[in-house]
């Protein structure tokens, strides 16, 4: 009886955390994630197939068939050609963490294998987790430890291989922009959580790249994949986003808070001048006449015009009896605006420019990208999405990943993070 019982206790002690006893409760954590409304999808690591390749699969709401297989693949060898195939055994598990178990993203050194997780677009297309069209709305949650890096954690945001530079030369297969929804581990602002969304798959604002974008403005600190398990199990954070479709607002959250970013200065930003132009652009086209810096060529889609109603904040910089300049902060932007007396004695806004941009909440008045086919459509990804320049990207641990059709409330996102602890 004693053997039996040593050997037992063993047995128990090799599926445990090299720091014992886990501090977490896997199985009722999972079950906060599975009872919030409007779950599409829910991977945790734990759940696999019976048979077969034993592959993820996710928890999905009672009557739904598709379990959302993970297959693995190196998306270089897959474009470019080169690289050796991925397989699980690239996905190191921890056996700890908020659900239970997590995989790592490691900092890969062959410039040729960038293995990702994922769902072909042949098995999720027009299914729930495809989430597009207008009037929907999403939230993706990862629970996560970040050790570097800032690119995606998880979505459908295929960026496309068809941008020109050197990394592209020796391409194989080229295609063009298939993007959805994701959450990254914050692209402009490492850590934070950055929630994407495009409404045509490919670019935004006549800039290579797509922009809609929030950034959280707490960001998860870098803490090491090797560190010790007490380690480890203290440092997991919650990262979401959520697009709002009825408030159109793209939101990024951390550890359940949004937090307000702005950025000052939008036209000296590398990325976000071409968002500064938007504005710009549309302003000019509401204006009579042609104006100074005036693109008649720029596309009316392309438009950046965030509502600006009643401003929370007006500043007056200098104004003296025929001219006044203000400062005012609207929900979304702030701008500084010159007014002169006309020939009535009424003040008239004569100049107009825009000095800073809201990161988080960022207004987005679109639909989401809707794939005809499977054809124009990406597969989802977790770990790395598919994009020219096969950059690293985000390295650390991925405890769970879920997905939901709605924009969860601030409530429901701290709740989420509480898992964490």
């Amino acid at each position: 009886m004693t053997r039996l019982l040593l050997i037992f206790l063993t047995a128990v002690a090799s599926t445990l955390p090299l720091g014992g006893v886990s501090a977490f409760d896997p199985t009722g954590n999972r079950e906060v994630v599975r009872n919030t409304p409007g779950l599409v999808a829910f991977w945790d690591f734990t759940q696999r197939e019976s048979t077969g390749q034993e592959r993820f699969i996710a928890h999905v709401p009672a009557g739904a068939t598709n379990v959302y297989p993970l297959d693995a693949a190196n998306y270089v060898r897959d474009y470019w050609g080169e690289g050796r195939q991925a397989t699980y055994a690239d996905f190191p598990l921890l056996n700890d963490g908020p659900f239970g178990q997590a995989i790592r993203i490691r900092q890969e050194s062959d410039p040729n294998f960038r293995p990702f997780l994922f769902i072909p677009r042949s098995r999720l297309h027009d299914t729930p987790l495809d989430i597009k069209g207008e009037g929907k709305s999403v939230t993706v949650v990862v629970w996560a430890i970040r050790e570097s890096g800032n690119h995606a954690l998880a979505g459908i945001w295929h960026e496309g291989t068809d941008l020109k530079q050197s990394s592209t030369a020796s391409i194989k297969k080229v295609e063009r922009g298939q993007r959805q929804y994701a959450l990254f581990a914050g692209l402009n602002k490492a850590g934070s959580a950055c929630g994407h969304v495009s409404e045509n798959g490919a670019s935004s604002f006549l800039n290579k790249y797509a922009l809609h974008k929030c950034n959280s403005l707490g960001q998860s600190p870098a803490v090491s994949a090797d560190s010790p398990p007490e380690k480890l199990a203290a440092s997991w954070q919650c990262l979401a986003m959520t697009f709002d479709d009825e408030k159109n607002e793209i939101t990024g959250w951390l550890n359940g808070e949004s937090g307000e970013r702005w950025l000052k200065n939008p036209k000296s930003n590398n990325l976000l001048s071409y968002a500064h132009n938007a504005y710009m652009q549309a302003h000019y086209a509401r204006t009579p006449g042609m104006q100074d810096g005036e693109d008649s060529e720029f596309p009316e889609a392309q438009y950046y015009s965030p509502p600006e109603g009643d401003e929370s904040e007006t500043e007056v910089l200098r104004a003296d009896e025929n001219q006044r300049v203000e400062r005012r902060r609207y929900r979304y932007t702030e701008v500084v605006v010159t007014l002169e007396k006309d020939e009535n004695g009424e003040w008239v806004e004569t100049d107009r420019n825009l000095v800073g941009l809201r990161l988080n909440p960022w207004w987005y008045p679109h639909g989401i990208y809707s794939p005809p086919d499977t054809e124009q459509g990406g597969p989802f990804t977790i770990g790395r999405v598919i994009h020219s320049s096969r950059s690293v990207g985000f390295t650390g641990w991925i405890g769970g990943v879920s997905v939901f059709d709605r924009a969860l409330s601030e409530a429901e996102l701290m709740t989420l993070a509480g898992l964490r602890n």
